[in-house]
């Protein structure tokens, strides 16, 4: 019985002063970047861990959520540590690039993901191009009104002092109008703002993103019969049930869509405002192509 205590009490010691075991699996929560990782640590006689997404990022929690922001081949490293021993474990995780053009939107308050339309081409291509200038960058949400929309993209707006007026800035050139009948101003949309002019051209920097309110039906076919404009079943339940702008229908050009973070547009609505609907704190935004 001695004798089988102390194998007992050996082989814990043993245990107890080995080397930890790092191991984990992982799970991608999305098919395409921007993906969510979620990393299960099966790692044993360790007391702290630490992980290396190879994105530059790093984590001490046991069993971390990672987001990778584009797409590729990420070397996730997990370091296992007991003590002044360690042990690593080494995996290779691969986020797909998405099928469809996708655009970040960066703000204090949260950040948005927005799908460009492809029906929609100029106004894409031209959304695209100053994005990946950097033009945005820096810009502020210069015109909010709550349960309307948010609006931003004038060049003025960057670097602009608290009592400038703001909203008249452009880049020099107009985008011929691309109206899309099953394009409608539903909560998140991105719309190109524009100056009154005959052919509806829109700006060509300046945009802003829906918010609106969920309308009635019979408000719905009020305003259809006023503009002249026909819905389908679907974009009747989607004003009805999300909300939205319709009276914008058919008189700005709708060419995206917010697809994930549309909770960031109701806290940036709900900020507090001058008489020119600028918000009394400034806004910045920064955007980056999703790849």
């Amino acid at each position: 019985m001695k004798k089988s205590l102390l194998f007992l009490f050996s082989a814990l010691i043993l245990f107890s002063c080995g080397k930890p075991i790092s191991n984990f699996t992982y799970n991608v929560n999305d098919n395409h970047a921007p993906a969510t990782v979620t990393f299960e640590n099966n790692s044993s006689n360790a007391e702290e861990y630490y992980w290396d997404f190879g994105d530059g990022s790093n984590s001490d929690k046991e069993s971390p959520t990672h987001e990778y922001k584009t797409s590729g081949n990420y070397t996730v490293v997990l370091k296992a540590k007991k003590g002044s021993k360690e042990k690593d474990k080494e995996i290779n995780v691969f986020i797909p690039a998405p099928s469809k053009c996708l655009v970040e939107l960066e703000t204090e308050y949260g950040n948005m993901v927005i799908e460009l339309y492809d029906a929609t081409p100029k106004h894409r291509d031209n959304f695209i191009k100053l994005v990946e200038e950097g033009f945005y960058n820096d810009l502020l949400f210069h015109r909010v009104i709550d349960g309307f929309m948010v609006q931003g993209g004038d060049p003025n707006s960057k670097n602009a002092k608290k009592e400038a007026a703001l909203g008249s800035g452009d880049i020099g050139y107009l985008i011929p109008a691309e109206f899309v009948d099953s394009l409608i101003h539903k909560k998140g949309a991105l719309c190109a703002a524009r100056t009154n002019n005959p052919e509806k051209k829109s700006s060509g920097c300046q945009f802003y993103i829906v918010q609106g309110k969920k309308i009635a039906p019979a408000l719905l076919d009020k305003i259809a019969t006023q503009r002249k404009q026909r819905y389908g079943k679907y974009q009747k339940e989607i004003y009805q049930n999300i909300g939205g702008t319709p009276q914008l229908d058919g008189n700005y050009t709708v060419f995206g869509q917010v697809i994930k973070g549309i909770e960031v547009i109701d806290k940036i609505a709900a900020v507090r405002t001058d008489g020119r609907d600028r918000p009394e704190d400034d806004i910045k935004m920064k955007m980056s192509i999703i790849k």
